[in-house]
């Protein structure tokens, strides 16, 4: 006989067979996104390839010593700048990935990040948020060393655009933290019940499990 309560399952059709729900159907739309993330590969493959042409320019120019000292540490500023926008792709990818797409399976994985564990929409904001102003303060750290050949005009721009960034990346930070106690907090409190409780329907959560003790049930005399 097939189960009729709460955890039970799908009325089968007449081949025997699950019929998908239109729900169903929508979450498989979640694939449509895969070919962005590859896009994104595809993108960082070119910022691979910008950082060795910035590598091979600074080599080239302190060997041949056509570079000062402003030139080589500008020439640095740009290969971190390359690197940490190569570090927020990562995020995007493999986070996004894991979070509207499909589960990746890396649990257990000795090179699992510390952060994907626990990744959400959440958290993948914060993160987001703050590399971008780690970029953002690299930018601003490369018009501090040419601060002469920088206008004014530029330089408080982007120091407003800076501190723009600091301030959305804290309130993201803020919002998130009630929002992640809130969601533990119901994780905490929500009944555990047991799988063969979810197996027999018959069973009440109210019903008395241990078995009766003799003559416990009879009028006392």
């Amino acid at each position: 006989m097939v189960a009729r309560g709460r955890y039970g399952p799908k009325a089968p059709d007449r081949a025997g067979e699950t019929v998908p729900s239109l729900g169903y159907a929508l979450f498989a739309t979640r694939w449509l996104q895969a070919p962005l993330y590859f896009g994104l590969v595809a993108a960082q493959a070119v910022y691979v390839y910008e950082f060795f042409g910035e590598l091979k320019t600074l080599v080239s120019g302190v060997v041949s010593g056509r570079s000062d000292e402003n030139m080589v540490m500008l020439t640095v500023l740009k290969l971190v700048d390359v690197v940490m926008i190569a570090n927020l792709l990562i995020m995007v990818i493999v986070g996004g990935y894991e979070t509207f797409v499909s589960r990746i399976g890396l649990h257990g994985h000795k090179d699992q990040p510390e952060w994907l564990s626990h990744v959400n929409s959440n958290v993948l904001k914060v993160k987001l948020a703050m590399a971008i102003v780690g970029i953002s303060s690299i930018h601003l750290l490369q018009m501090f060393v040419s601060i002469h050949d920088t206008p004014q005009q530029e330089l408080i721009w982007g120091t407003t655009i800076h501190m723009a960034f600091i301030l959305s990346a804290c309130i993201l930070a803020y919002m998130a933290g009630p929002m992640e106690a809130k969601a533990a907090s119901l994780e905490h409190a929500a009944p555990h019940v047991p799988p063969q409780m979810l197996l027999d329907p018959t069973h009440h959560p109210l019903q008395r499990t241990t078995p009766p003790v003799p003559g416990g049930d009879q009028a006392l005399p």
